[in-house]
């Protein structure tokens, strides 16, 4: 008698026990989902940016015509890459090349970077970038606990009879963004310049072949 309320005890464990376990994937997968949404939404305030800010260096700079078309075929590649989170990175990758250029021509123009115009640009790019890295940073997170328990047993047999499968990492090509980690926007004195892996200023031109500028986001 005793050992089939042992063994009815060990079944019923083991079956709360999966449940419990395929709940917290479904949990997990959901939130993974939403912290890409995050991601998602900070690139999508990149691209509206980008047709303002190479409208604004145009002005002053006009004859950079290569820069520009590079600038908006990457954003055209960057805005139609709809797949899976490592598609999306490689799409970044020359869109992130091509911003560095525009902002190394910027850096050649006093005019342009004083423009009132430019300064706001400056502005949302930086909070964008800020606002991207954390989003990316908390997306990884969640992506690295999932995997875990995707991988390790005894949770590794609810996810393969139940089809959870591991997520992919949001990862920027760490040769685009430079030793000195990402580009962003350096405030000094009255007049802002871009910081490229920890140069600013004269110095954006050389580190222009190191990092990329920082990404932006759609004004208010």
């Amino acid at each position: 008698m005793w050992v089939w309320i042992v063994l009815l005890a060990v079944i019923l464990l083991v079956v709360f026990g999966g449940i419990a376990s395929y709940n917290r994937f479904v949990s997990q997968r959901n939130l993974v989902r939403d912290a890409w949404a995050n991601i998602d939404t900070e690139l999508r305030r990149r691209y509206d940016l980008i047709p303002n800010l190479v409208e604004t260096v145009k002005g002053y700079a006009s004859h950079e015509r290569e820069v520009f078309e590079n600038v908006t075929k990457a954003r055209a590649m960057a805005t139609a890459a709809t797949g899976s989170p490592a598609e999306q990175a490689a799409a970044e990758g020359p869109l992130v090349a091509a911003l560095r250029q525009l902002f190394a021509v910027a850096e050649n123009y006093p005019d342009l970077k004083a423009n009132q115009n430019f300064l706001a640009l400056q502005s949302e790019l930086s909070n964008t970038e800020d606002r991207l890295q954390t989003a990316r940073r908390f997306y990884n997170s969640n992506v690295r606990d999932y995997n875990r328990r995707v991988r390790s047993f005894p949770s590794n047999v609810i996810a393969r009879s139940f089809g959870f499968t591991e997520e992919q990492f949001f990862e920027v090509d760490e040769a685009l963004r430079g030793e000195g980690g990402v580009p962003h926007v350096d405030f000094v004195g009255e007049t802002p310049g871009v910081t490229f892996g920890g140069q600013s200023g004269a110095s954006a031109g050389s580190a222009a072949e190191e990092s990329p500028p920082p990404p932006p986001t759609p004004p208010s």
